[in-house]
C-alpha cells in the first residue's frame, strides 16, 4: 500500500476510536442517570410509605385504642376510661419528665405500655398493631416503666399525735388491706376452683392502700376458692410481693396494716 492509503486506514482507526470512545461516555453518562433516578424513585417509594401510610394508620390505630368514636374502645384496649387516660398522660408529663419525641407523641407511647399490661402483648404483635418497629415498641415502654416511682404512693405511718378519728386508734399503721371477689369467666372444667364461698365464679384479689385510699399492692390471680390468709401469704412469701417496713410504735417490731371490715365497723 502506498503512504497516502496508510494515512487514510490511521486516520480512519483514529476517527473510529473516538467515536467509540464518545459512545462510551454517553452510555455511562446514560446509566448513571438511570441509578440515580432509580435510587431517587426507591427513597420518594419509603418515604411515601412513611409519610402518607404509616402515620395515618398510627393516628387511626391510637384513636380506635383511646376510644375516640366510643367510650368503651379506650377502656377495653387500655383498661381505663378516656379521663382516665388523659389524667394518667398529664401526670406522666408534668411530674414525670416524659417527653414526646419527633415520630411518637406522650399519648402513644402511654398506650402502648398499657396495652402490654393490660393483655400481656408480646412484642411482635404490638409492633404491628402501633405500626412501629420492635426497638420503638421496647423503649418507649421502659420509658414510661422508669417513671413509676413518679406515681407510686409511699405510706406513712399514723403519728402518735393523730387527730382523724379512723386513724388515730392505730399508731404506726400504715394502711388497710383487704380482699375482693371479682367475677371472671373461665373454661366449665376449671369453675370447681374458681368458686368461692358465696356460690360465684371468681378470683380473690388482694388490694393494699394507704390512709389516702392509694394503692400500695395488688395481687391477683387466685382462684375464689383460695382463703385470704393463703393469698396474704404468698404475697409476703413473694419476692417482689408485699414488703412491710420495720419501725417500732408502741414496742411493736413492725408496723401493721388494718383490715377495711375494722375500719368499717368502726364508722358504724
Amino acid at each position: 500500500m502506498e503512504s497516502g492509503d496508510h494515512e487514510a486506514v490511521f486516520v480512519a482507526i483514529q476517527e473510529f476510536l473516538i467515536s467509540s470512545i464518545h459512545f462510551l461516555n454517553i452510555t455511562y453518562h446514560i446509566y448513571r442517570n438511570y441509578i440515580r433516578h432509580k435510587r431517587r424513585r426507591q427513597v420518594a417509594k419509603v418515604l411515601s410509605y412513611n409519610l402518607k401510610t404509616r402515620i395515618p394508620d398510627q393516628v387511626k390505630n391510637l384513636r380506635c385504642l383511646t376510644g375516640t368514636g366510643s367510650g368503651d374502645a379506650c377502656l377495653n384496649n387500655l383498661r381505663m376510661s378516656v379521663d382516665a387516660f388523659c389524667r394518667l398522660c398529664y401526670l406522666l408529663e408534668q411530674l414525670g419528665g416524659l417527653k414526646a419525641t419527633r415520630n411518637v407523641p406522650i399519648t402513644e407511647q402511654v398506650a402502648i405500655f398499657l396495652n402490654i399490661l393490660a393483655h400481656h402483648t408480646k412484642n411482635r404483635v404490638v409492633k404491628y398493631n402501633f405500626k412501629r418497629s420492635g426497638r420503638t415498641i421496647s423503649k418507649h415502654f421502659h420509658a414510661v416503666l422508669k417513671l413509676h416511682p413518679v406515681l407510686l404512693a409511699t405510706p406513712t405511718a399514723v403519728s402518735e399525735d393523730s387527730t382523724c378519728s379512723r386513724w388515730r386508734w392505730f399508731k404506726g399503721c400504715l394502711g388497710a388491706l383487704d380482699g375482693t371477689y371479682i367475677h371472671v369467666k373461665v373454661p366449665e372444667a376449671e369453675k370447681g376452683r374458681y368458686r368461692n364461698r358465696k356460690g360465684d365464679i371468681s378470683v380473690n384479689v388482694l388490694g393494699v392502700c394507704d390512709r389516702d385510699m392509694k394503692f400500695i399492692y395488688v395481687l391477683t390471680g387466685w382462684e375464689g376458692s383460695a382463703a385470704d390468709s393463703r393469698v396474704l401469704r404468698d404475697a409476703i412469701n413473694r419476692h417482689n410481693g408485699l414488703k412491710v417496713p420495720m419501725a417500732p410504735y408502741k414496742g411493736l417490731g413492725i408496723t401493721i396494716f388494718v383490715t377495711m371490715a375494722t375500719l368499717m365497723e368502726m364508722d358504724s
